[in-house]
């Protein structure tokens, strides 16, 4: 599996977010918020969806450490946030993009190539900016078919 290295441009997101850790993933319940008022937001940019997760400043993916997650869709402009939502900008960076196909379960295979195998022996090291899944047309929730795209923050090794 082998990514394209891409710029991810300057964007502007309304949604909501949850924290928790991988201990106490509740993803399922932040999705299950936003979902059903995902069209109260008016300037929506398209149909995709996007997982974000905001990790703290020298996160270790231990189970127990806390990150911030958001159910977010990209917008025009901030003008107006429905109730319950809030704003979010990510900035401009550059990004190692997989295309991942399969359920959840195989996701965690996926996750566990790219941090284990495919970041070590490249020459780019992660970033500390947000890490996020585009879930567009092909993405069908939990089924073995669905697709996602993964894009994790990369920068040059030192």
């Amino acid at each position: 599996m082998k990514p394209i290295i891409k710029t991810f441009p300057t964007t502007k997101f309304i949604g909501m977010n949850s924290q928790f850790s991988y201990s106490d993933y509740r993803i399922g319940e932040l999705w299950g918020k936003f979902m059903p008022r995902r069209n109260e937001i008016r300037n929506a940019i398209g149909k995709d969806l996007f997982n974000i997760q905001i990790n703290p400043e020298n996160f270790d993916f231990n189970p127990q450490t806390e990150f911030v997650k958001w159910a977010v869709v990209p917008v025009t402009d901030f003008n107006f946030i429905p109730d319950g939502m809030q704003s979010l900008l990510v900035e401009e960076g550059l990004y190692a993009v997989f295309n991942h196909v399969g359920d959840a379960v195989k996701a965690r295979e996926t996750f566990g190539y790219i941090f284990g195998v495919w970041l070590p022996n490249s020459e780019y090291e992660l970033d500390n900016r947000p890490h996020f899944e585009i879930l567009g047309e092909k993405y069908k929730n939990n089924s073995p078919d669905s697709e996602e795209e993964i894009w994790i923050p990369i920068k040059k090794r030192i």
